[in-house]
């Protein structure tokens, strides 16, 4: 009798209560969906992810960066004059102006010492609380590129029939490229550079690295510069879903995590780049 009186009333309740966990787990798990879809990101990036979110909890386990009494010198400076300064800064531009990312290259060799100049620049950049927080893995034994290779297109491939999908994937048709990368055994040499999250001291104590992504970021542009003033060429690129897999390659720590990775070297003779043109100064500047 209760049930035939008050029936409605009882079908509304559990219509709404179906309704709105339905609405739970769409939210939930779309979200989730959404996040692997946009973010790319492997169980094993988000391990990493977390390990680099679980530095906020060890500050007590760690020493200072630098020493509180570390000593300060006189700056060395050759002041220019203005009409120099500007000769110099446009010079600078048309130089760098005329590099490209190439993905053809020769298999002719370059000299180690110029490989060692070119990383030594690159440790040049400035880092927060000069903790210096980057590892340059210089690769040139054809064995171990192939390794890397095998590495990259396997993930390539599925990155680009399924996670990319067609906006990213339609982008990138103009330069002709795909998830077969011969560059990376062609050329010479490859360097993968790696963030370091923290280190350990020799006494075991933690050192944090701080802004470390930024600071790579700046080294590996400068890492850029000083391979075209040597008269070289490179590709700049971010192995998607492969850090983990050639980190262990490489047996990189677990502290660290791949940021990029350029192939460089000689063009070959039949090398062609997109006719692209830069955006001018007022299109990438917000003067005040």
């Amino acid at each position: 009798m209760f049930f035939e009186l008050y029936w409605h009333y009882i079908a509304t309740v559990l219509l709404g209560y179906l309704l709105s966990r339905g609405l739970y787990v769409y939210l939930k798990y779309g979200k989730i969906k959404r996040n692997v879809i946009h973010n790319f990101k492997t169980p094993d990036e988000i391990a990493e992810d977390n390990e680099e979110n679980d530095n906020d909890d060890v500050e007590e386990d760690c020493i200072p960066a630098l020493p509180k009494n570390l000593k300060h010198i006189p700056f060395v400076y050759n002041r220019l004059s203005e009409e120099e300064m500007k000769n110099e800064s446009d010079k600078y531009f048309q130089f760098m102006n005329k590099r490209r990312s190439v993905r053809n290259f020769s298999s002719d060799p370059v000299p180690k010492e110029v490989l060692y100049n070119i990383i030594k620049t690159a440790g040049t950049g400035p880092s927060g609380a000069h903790t210096e927080p980057w590892t340059f893995a210089l690769i040139t034994s054809l064995n171990m590129k192939q390794k890397i290779k095998e590495i990259i297109e396997s993930e390539e491939e599925i990155n680009y029939k399924k996670r990319m999908g067609k906006i990213w994937t339609t982008d990138l048709k103009p330069f002709k490229t795909n998830w077969v990368k011969e560059y990376l055994t062609t050329a010479p040499a490859l360097i993968l550079v790696f963030k370091q999250m923290y280190s350990f001291r020799d006494d075991g104590k933690k050192k944090l690295h701080y802004y470390n992504e930024q600071s790579v970021g700046i080294a590996t542009g400068i890492l850029i510069s000083a391979i075209h003033v040597s008269g070289l060429v490179s590709l700049i690129s971010t192995p998607l879903n492969c850090g983990p897999s050639l980190r262990t390659l490489l047996n990189r720590p677990n502290s660290e995590k791949l940021i990029y990775l350029l192939p460089l070297g000689y063009p070959a003779d039949d090398s062609t780049v997109p006719d692209l043109k830069r955006k001018d100064l007022q299109d990438i500047m917000e003067e005040y």
